[in-house]
């Protein structure tokens, strides 16, 4: 007995033909800007230029036609641009998108039979070859097309016609290769074999998703006495200075009641004592939830007007979305389906090995009880603060709750209020930090509070500009956190948060710190990057006047990015040669060309470092031995520069780094 020989699987299976017949003549590829082949949307702010590629090619030797066509998600009318051609099949148009809302767009393509005649009748004018019958072919072509058209087309195309019947051939071939003959040609042309990609959304937010500086404060420190509970009211006096730091949002950790049970002390200490603030992540307590706010902090009129206040400074308020619950939560006895319980009847705390928080257990999005109630209630209260004026929302650790859950919550709250923004607090895998982003999270922390070295720097920064998270992902550059006492810090003296401010406000548009920053607060808890006396267990009452401070140089730096459209974004971001492995030195251009910065940071806050570096002349279109102005964004020095080859040399306790702009007026 022979045994049956497996049935081999082949891609290409038999295609019935009046299957091949359907199939597109003209093929479509490798359209971008896209994300899983449009599963999911990339991301815009208003008033963005797309710029749009893509392969598109046929049989033979025919000249197309290509456009894109886009529209906003509830418009009935298309709106289309030409796509021109880059070579190699290459295609290349763009369209602006005026405000927020989705969009979606897809590329068009058919082959125009007036532009290949056209450039056949060219091609053989030009070489002394006759072209007597091409020129009836060609008036027979604007014949077929008035007879199809109407109204003024028809005449126009008509009387075309009439005045290619008498002329000469010479005269004919310059009537047929005018502009004008190939316009009214287009408008009635067939679009034979016309061949559509499938469509691809876009998620258009404002601008303030791809450039803000964020500041975050605890409303409780600020206040002169550790033993008095700081509130939203003393926080107005906070305001102008922040304002005057150049800061666009205010970002309050969570501002809800606190429980009691196993409430944490000092420095993380399992006991706490009875004037104990407690961590405000350990939400819920007999004064309310996530819906509530903590009585020691004001009360909802007392937040109210500091969310009028904060705007009158140019500033809008972030709340902290932390989807835990301490015991004390009301859900626990409201909603005992919401939590999984243990068979002694006690509840698991939460853990992050080796970080424990006795403090707060997590609810279960797929426990029997919850769907659809907890997932509507989560959505509820986003809501409620929406309506009371919040419109930014910074995600704790959104990497443990279910993706589907925020895909639905997202645009769910934003197809009521599409200016409403997410970052996502995610320290993780690339592919969840990237997936989040795809699942509507407008910015996202980054892997940048543990990139140090010129390595480390230069790969990062080169990644976040590459597919597919340029189009995916928009990184806020953290420079610190209650959380996260960066150990670089630790030692470096201001030179070191001076170095770290400047690679973050000019390495992305987005860019974030904690209070106590400005002062350069770095003291650890010996062998962790954990801040000793950490505001999350204590009030910390600061000195914001205290010597040594960086105030001034982070407002200049803010104003520098203000000032200058090409530090808008991370985009655009390009590492430039500087022959030292202490200097990070890179660029960045606006998309017009008309604003060009440079950085040069030192990554060592205690030496001087030389080095030799390159100017990009080049992007310039200029040769190597050009002349370029300089000018210091710092201090407001000017120079000219000599050719392309130059030196610095940066000294880390006068300033290390250097802001240049670079113009050849």
């Amino acid at each position: 007995m022979t045994a049956e020989k497996p049935t081999e699987l082949h891609y290409n299976a038999q295609l019935p033909l009046s299957q091949a017949l359907l199939l597109p003549r003209i093929a479509i590829e490798n359209t971008m800007p896209t994300l899983d082949g449009g599963q999911f949307a990339v991301k815009a702010v208003a008033g963005q230029d797309i710029t749009v590629t893509s392969k598109v090619f046929a049989d033979g030797h025919d000249k197309m036609a290509v456009r894109i066509r886009w529209r906003g998600e509830g418009d009935d009318a298309w709106r289309s641009a030409t796509m021109d051609e880059l070579g190699n099949n290459g295609w290349q148009g763009s369209f602006t998108v005026p405000e927020q809302g989705r969009y979606v767009f897809c590329i068009e393509a058919w082959i125009d039979q007036f532009a290949s005649f056209r450039y056949e009748l060219e091609k053989k004018h030009t070489a002394g070859v006759p072209v007597s019958l091409e020129l009836q072919e060609g008036r027979s072509y604007v014949q077929q097309a008035a007879e199809r058209s109407e109204g003024q087309l028809s005449e126009d195309l008509a009387a075309l016609h009439h005045e290619l019947s008498g002329l000469l051939e010479t005269e004919q071939v310059a009537l047929f290769l005018h502009q004008r003959s190939a316009d009214l040609m287009a408008e009635a042309d067939l679009r034979p074999y016309l061949s559509l990609s499938p469509e691809y959304p876009l998620d258009v937010e404002r601008d303030l998703a791809q450039f803000a500086s964020w500041y975050e404060l605890f409303p409780r420190s600020i206040t002169d006495d550790k033993a008095r509970h700081g509130t939203f009211n003393d926080v107005h006096a906070r305001l102008p200075m922040i304002q005057d730091m150049g800061f666009d949002v205010l970002y309050f950790p969570p501002i809800h009641p606190i429980g009691r049970a196993h409430r944490k002390g000092p420095n993380n200490s399992l006991t706490a004592g009875p004037n104990d603030p407690g961590s405000p992540y350990a939400i819920g307590s007999s004064d309310g939830g996530h819906e509530a706010i903590h009585p020691e902090l004001g009360t909802r009129d007392d937040f109210r007007r500091l969310v009028a206040a904060a705007a009158e400074h140019g500033l809008e308020i972030a709340l902290d979305f932390a989807i835990q619950c301490s015991q004390d939560h009301p859900w626990l006895k409201q909603h005992p389906g919401w939590f999984n319980w243990r068979p002694d009847g006690t509840i698991k705390y939460a853990e992050n090995p080796p970080k424990k928080y006795q403090d707060i257990v997590n609810v279960d999005f797929y426990a029997a009880d919850a769907i659809p109630s907890l997932w509507t209630e989560l959505r509820d209260i986003v809501v409620g603060w929406v309506e009371e004026g919040v419109k930014i929302f910074r995600v704790d650790n959104p990497h443990t709750k279910p993706l589907p859950f925020w895909q639905w919550l997202i645009a769910d709250v934003r197809a009521l209020y599409p200016e409403v923004m997410f970052l996502a607090e995610a320290f993780t895998t690339p592919a969840m930090m990237a997936r989040l982003g795809k699942v509507g999270y407008t910015q996202s922390y980054t892997y940048f509070t543990w990139r140090n070295t010129k390595y480390e720097l230069s790969t990062y920064l080169s990644e976040l500009n590459e597919s597919p998270l340029r189009e995916c992902y928009r990184p806020n550059f953290f420079v610190n956190t209650p959380d996260i006492n960066p150990a670089f810090l630790h030692e470096s003296g201001r030179a070191g948060f001076l170095i770290r401010a400047a690679l973050a406000t000019m390495g992305s548009g987005l860019w974030g710190m904690y209070s106590g920053f400005e002062l350069c607060e770095a003291a650890p808890v010996p062998g962790k990057e954990e801040y000793l006396d950490s505001e999350k267990y204590e009030i910390r009452p600061r000195d914001f006047t205290a010597p040594g401070n960086i105030i001034a140089e982070i407002a200049q730096l803010n104003r520098i990015r203000r000032q200058n459209p090409a530090l808008h974004t991370h985009l655009g971001l390009k590492i430039y040669n500087a022959w030292n492995d202490n200097i990070l030195y890179f660029g960045k251009r606006s998309a017009d060309g008309s604003n060009f910065i440079l950085v040069a940071v030192s990554l060592d806050p205690h030496n001087v470092q030389e080095a030799h570096f390159e100017l990009p002349l080049w992007e310039l279109g200029l040769p190597d031995d050009a002349e370029t102005q300089g000018e210091d964004l710092m201090n407001g020095h000017r120079w000219t520069w000599y050719g392309k080859s130059q030196f610095m040399r940066i000294e880390p306790w006068n300033q290390p780094f250097g802001i240049w702009r670079i113009t050849t007026g």
